[in-house]
């Protein structure tokens, strides 16, 4: 149960009705209204002990309004909600001291956890004004994906704190973006911006030179575990005597660090310098309702600079959703600006897609715990150990179906969980039937939960 006063505002009829419900059941007292201004006037009359409140509104901008809670009543929290599903939505409302930003479509269930939760405790954030971004625009961090909003809102959390971030993902996705956008809206974004490779920390100054560049900015290690051993150690030592003003420190890398720390190539005193807060980038394939989002926002950008409209037509668009991208964001990226430039009309067609895509790999190997090492040779791996493990003797029979039950498993439940527990679509994902599936759910017991969002 929950125990409170909630401000709801929200300019959705539907929103307002299905939280006012929810939270009432909860045992929450609910004012609801459609106006900013009605938000505020509740507000300086001292009501509410929580405000949930969403950014566009008729009569103003509830980012905006923020800061004059803030001052009316600094101990109230504000959950923000917003269509809006930027990374700048996210920074704003941090750095405005929101409570909590969530993305709509939300989570009902996830917003009645976070509203108990900011009604058990007092907010401590120092409110801060928020400045304008004129470099938003040109951010291609664009995602309304639960994976991307909860990268968003790490990002918003950690960006001022002194804590050094370890920045993972495939090539392509962005973790130098993701660098620079935790920079550029930091408090230390007047300072300089210095990404590093190897070849900078050659010699007896490479590392004296490299700090005096940074000044107390942000300094970033490219792929760090390509760095031999030589090299790993001149940044532990650096950063064991950072000076006078120390950087803030982030690294960024494509390999798995953890295994390659357990397989020798990777220090482990550089791993847990670099490891203070880790920010995974989903590859392009797991975030797969973003990729018209960002189709778009390369074809406008592309209109700007080639000088001519462009637009993919209905059956392109689909095929570009169903294209696993091995390459992330970039390969999109450079595949539409090539299509811009060779497409004979404004709308190009979905043969122009497939003569572009036909000479691309369409998906990198399944990988195990190696680096590049394919699935097959991990499970090779995995069943010798278990076969080692029993001293020459052999495993109990039966080893065929149990095997198949290990890697069953969680496929299924990850195909069930990327489908949001939809049966039908993870049986056309997997390629089997559904009765089968619905089987295989049934002897493997496996819970299928059905997430339902609200518009």
């Amino acid at each position: 149960m929950m125990d409170g006063t909630v401000l709801v505002a929200d300019d959705d009829r539907t929103i307002r009705t299905v939280l006012t419900q929810a939270l009432t059941r909860a045992g929450c007292k609910v004012h609801a209204t459609s106006s900013l201004m009605t938000l505020m006037r509740w507000v300086e009359e001292g009501k509410g002990d929580l405000v949930i409140s969403d950014v566009i509104m008729p009569d103003g901008n509830g980012l905006e309004a923020l800061p004059r809670i803030g001052k009316l009543r600094p101990g109230l929290p504000v959950i923000v909600i917003s269509a809006q599903n930027t990374i700048m939505t996210a920074i704003q409302a941090a750095e405005a001291a929101a409570y909590d930003y969530l993305p709509k479509p939300f989570d009902l269930p996830d917003l009645m956890r976070r509203s108990a939760r900011a009604l058990d405790q007092k907010r401590r954030a120092v409110v801060r004004k928020a400045e304008p971004r004129d470099a938003a625009d040109d951010l291609p961090l664009v995602g309304r994906t639960p994976a991307m909003q909860a990268l968003y809102r790490l990002v918003a959390r950690v960006m001022n704190t002194d804590l050094a971030v370890l920045i993972t993902g495939e090539s392509g996705t962005g973790k130098s973006l993701i660098a620079r956008a935790i920079h550029d809206f930091s408090d230390r974004r007047t300072l300089p911006f210095v990404v590093a490779q190897a070849s900078d920390l050659a010699g007896v100054d490479g590392p004296v030179t490299l700090l005096s560049r940074v000044r107390g900015g942000s300094l970033v290690f490219d792929e760090v575990a390509d760095y031999d051993d030589d090299t790993q150690a001149r940044i532990v030592r650096m950063l064991d005597v950072p000076g006078d003003k120390a950087a803030r420190i982030m690294a960024t890398s494509q390999a798995d660090l953890s295994a390659r720390m357990d397989a020798g190539a990777f220090r482990r005193d550089l791993f847990y310098r670099l490891g203070g807060v880790t920010l995974h980038v989903p590859a392009l394939r797991e975030r797969v309702d973003d990729i018209p989002l960002l189709a778009d926002c390369f074809l406008a950008r592309g209109e700007r600079d080639l000088a001519g409209p462009r637009r993919l037509a209905p059956d392109a668009r689909d095929l570009v959703r169903a294209y696993s991208w091995p390459g992330n964001v970039r390969q999109l990226e450079n595949t539409l600006r090539r299509l811009m430039v060779t497409s004979s009309e404004a709308e190009i067609t979905r043969s122009e897609v497939e003569a572009v895509l036909g000479n691309q790999p369409a998906m990198e190997p399944l990988k195990g715990g190696g680096e590049g090492e394919k699935l097959s040779a991990s499970v090779s791996r995995h069943l010798k150990r278990y076969f080692d493990l029993h001293g020459g003797a052999l495993p109990p029979a039966g080893v065929y179906q149990r095997i198949l039950r290990e890697v069953e498993l969680p496929l299924i439940e990850i195909a069930l969980d990327a489908t949001a527990g939809n049966q039908a679509k993870c049986a056309d994902l997997l390629g089997i039937n559904r009765n089968t599936l619905r089987k295989k759910i049934t002897d493997l017991d496996i819970r299928v939960t059905r997430r339902r969002k609200l518009m």
